[in-house]
This record gives C-alpha cells, sequence and structure tokens, in this order.
C-alpha cells in the first residue's frame, strides 16, 4: 500500500508523543510539555515556529531505496504472482524546538532530546500495538536507527529549511514497503510434483 510512508511516519510521531507524556519530569502539572501546550509534530520547526507551536518536530527529509532487497522475488500464491513491494529507508530529522517568546528555551530542548534518544535506543524496533494508521493490524517491523552526520550534512539541511540551526538528531527508519500498482499474473497451482529421477554413474 503507498499509504506506508505516512503511516509510518505517524507511528513515531504517537510513539514519541506517549513517552513524552509518561515521563513525570517533562509532563508533569508543572513541566513545560504540558504548562505549554507542546506537541510531536510532523512539521519543519520553521512551520512549528510560524504556527506560534513548541515542542518536537519529527520531519521527513528522505526517501531512499533499500539496495539490499532491491532483487527480492516475486511473491507467489497459489494461484497469482505478485510484484514485489519496493522497499524503502526513510530519513526524519528529530528537532526538540522552543519559541523565541520563552527565550529558545535550552534545557527544555535538550530534556526533550535526551528523553527521545532514550525511548528509541530502548525501543528500535516499532511492531504490532506500536504501529499507526493504515499498518494496524499488520505484521510490519519497523527498526529505528540514530544515525550520524556530520555538520556539513546537517547545516546543509537547515540552509534548506531556510531556518537557524537548531539542536538535531536524524533517525532512519527502515524498511517501509511499498505494494505495487500493478495488478498480479495469474499462475496455474501445482498439481503434481514429478521427480526427476536418475542414475549416478562412477567412474569406470
Amino acid at each position: 500500500m503507498y499509504q506506508s510512508v505516512h503511516a509510518v511516519s505517524v507511528t513515531l510521531q504517537q510513539f514519541l508523543d506517549a513517552e513524552i507524556k509518561a515521563d513525570s519530569f517533562l509532563f508533569g502539572p508543572t513541566a513545560p510539555f504540558r504548562t505549554r501546550g507542546m506537541v510531536v509534530s510532523l512539521n519543519t520547526p520553521k512551520e512549528m515556529a510560524d504556527n506560534g507551536q513548541e515542542g518536537v518536530s519529527v520531519w521527513l527529509y528522505r526517501v531512499i531505496r533499500d539496495e539490499q532487497r532491491l532483487n527480492d522475488p516475486p511473491i507467489r500464491t497459489a494461484t497469482q504472482l505478485r510484484p514485489p513491494p519496493l522497499p524503502l529507508r526513510l530519513h526524519y530529522l528529530v528537532t526538540p524546538f522552543t519559541t523565541r517568546v520563552n527565550l529558545g528555551d535550552p534545557d527544555t530542548e535538550q530534556y526533550l532530546l535526551g528523553k527521545i534518544l532514550q525511548s528509541l535506543y530502548s525501543r528500535s524496533s516499532l511492531r504490532g500495538a506500536d504501529l499507526r494508521g493504515e499498518l494496524v493490524g499488520s505484521g510490519a517491523e519497523l527498526h529505528v536507527r540514530l544515525e550520524t552526520l556530520g555538520l556539513d550534512e546537517m547545516s546543509r539541511i537547515w540552509e534548506a529549511l531556510e531556518g537557524s540551526y537548531q539542536l538535531a538528531v536524524s533517525y532512519e527508519v527502515a524498511v517501509v514497503n511499498i505494494d505495487s500498482a500493478l495488478e498480479p499474473d495469474s499462475v496455474v497451482a501445482v498439481q503434481e510434483v514429478l521427480a526427476d529421477v536418475g542414475q549416478i554413474v562412477g567412474a569406470p
């Protein structure tokens, strides 16, 4: 299904939101995430700022093919031969974000970043009840990996966002499948397996 990309984004967004809200230090009665109405958003930090929001930006900035699975064979059932799905790896820029109204609160941003790192290190695979959107009830298993980006790479991302540099980390989520829109081919079911018998002749 082509909705997989969005479903993965929502899964990651809601997982982080639940982890933060379960933490009394970040979401207690006087904690900033609650008192300031912070959110976990799929928007960029700039879009959050334009909307007057604070919290965590989980922004999908890159989609690449999974080269290790590009040669997967077609999927065969009893009567059909389906094209293999397109395997993808999704890259997210995860940015704790506070507004100028709160003086760009670095303490809260670093607390949020620490919680994000802890949560995705402790649960690097999301499956079953973690899944959201169109992935609910599926057998999908998402593997989340912290990736290292050099300062130059990170700077280019922020230049593309037309915003000032923010403390951020990048995560890769794999493997995400996009099903082919082609109709499966019909095949004849195997009726009988015939053994190929031959005589092994030794050397004279």
